[in-house]
């Protein structure tokens, strides 16, 4: 049986616990927060949409997992610390147990990372879901993407393509760790605020590692030189999807949400000591030059071109 959408959003707010920092949170027009004194306030949001950021037919739990997974990356693409969330629903008929599952997902994650649900909105149509997220950075620590300089270096956390190559697979065998990845990425926080204070330029792979460096590079008026035979990949992807297919994957896939950041040429020791620390594989892939662009290369030094740079949601795809 449905429920009206004032009950949707008592289910909601009575799976929301209270927290000193919000002062009002769901129930109002809109949220009062309590920033602490001498933090600046980090602000993302992103929209997903039924058949384009999750396959069709993606459980309740997955999708409220992701929803808010997409915009911890963006926070920890920042150096930031979580502090509070907002949700807005899309849904094409009132669905209690839809809603109950979301939440499951959404919720768990968010208390991993103690991000607070504040408020949102709930309407009806097409499935669709809006996440603004908001954290916290001390002044001048934030990560930006205009900070890469000629000589730095390419750094990358984690392993790439595992999620494309899930989406690749989803109608022929499945290959659960590879589904895993596509369904329910890790938002690399710690891994961004350790990494404030060392790393010159951040960003996360969202739409694939080309067309997010290149974002980097346009930012900082320079130009990356990227080993696509160094690209880390895993041993699921390495397992199912040949060599040449693969590394198109990497360089291109996107859905990694991991971090793609430039760092100076001697911060080795110290990336390699925030690597011991997490327990989180951190690569090498390329450096920072001059001039404009990406331009990935194979291990021979040799040009290599990709099917596409990444995605573009108003491109043919």
């Amino acid at each position: 049986m449905g429920a009206g959408e004032f009950d949707l959003i008592a289910r909601i707010r009575a799976r929301v616990a209270t927290r000193a920092d919000v002062v009002l949170g769901i129930g109002d027009d809109a949220a009062l927060l309590a920033p602490p004194p001498g933090r600046q306030l980090v602000v993302t949001a992103d929209t997903l949409n039924d058949g384009v950021h999750f396959p069709r037919g993606t459980s309740p739990v997955d999708i409220g997992w992701k929803a808010l997974a997409v915009n911890l990356s963006d926070l920890a693409s920042m150096g930031a610390e979580p502090a509070w969330c907002t949700l807005s629903l899309s849904l094409p008929q009132s669905d209690p147990a839809w809603i109950e599952g979301f939440l499951d997902g959404f919720l768990d994650l968010a208390g991993q990372h103690d991000i607070a649900l504040v408020g949102g909105d709930t309407t009806r149509g097409p499935l669709s879901i809006a996440v603004t997220a908001m954290g916290l950075v001390e002044p001048g620590r934030a990560l930006r993407r205009d900070g890469a300089r000629v000589g730095d270096e390419v750094w990358v956390t984690g392993t790439l393509g595992d999620a494309a190559g899930g989406l690749a697979l989803l109608d022929r065998e499945p290959v659960p760790a590879l589904r895993a990845r596509l369904d329910r990425p890790t938002p690399r926080v710690a891994a961004g605020r350790a990494l404030a204070g060392i790393a010159t330029a951040c960003v996360d792979v969202s739409d694939g590692l080309l067309a997010d460096l290149g974002h980097v590079c346009a930012r900082s008026h320079v130009a990356a030189r990227i080993d696509v035979d160094a690209l880390p990949a895993s041993a699921a992807l390495m397992e199912v999807i040949g060599e040449a297919d693969r590394i198109a994957l990497q360089a291109s896939g996107g859905d990694d949400y991991e971090l793609c950041f430039t760092a100076p040429a001697d911060a080795g020791a110290d990336i390699g000591a925030v690597s011991a620390q997490l327990g989180l594989r951190i690569t090498r892939i390329g450096r920072i030059v001059a001039g404009e662009g990406v331009h990935p290369v194979d291990a021979k030094s040799q040009p290599w071109s990709s099917p596409r740079r990444g995605y573009d949601h108003f491109a043919e795809q």
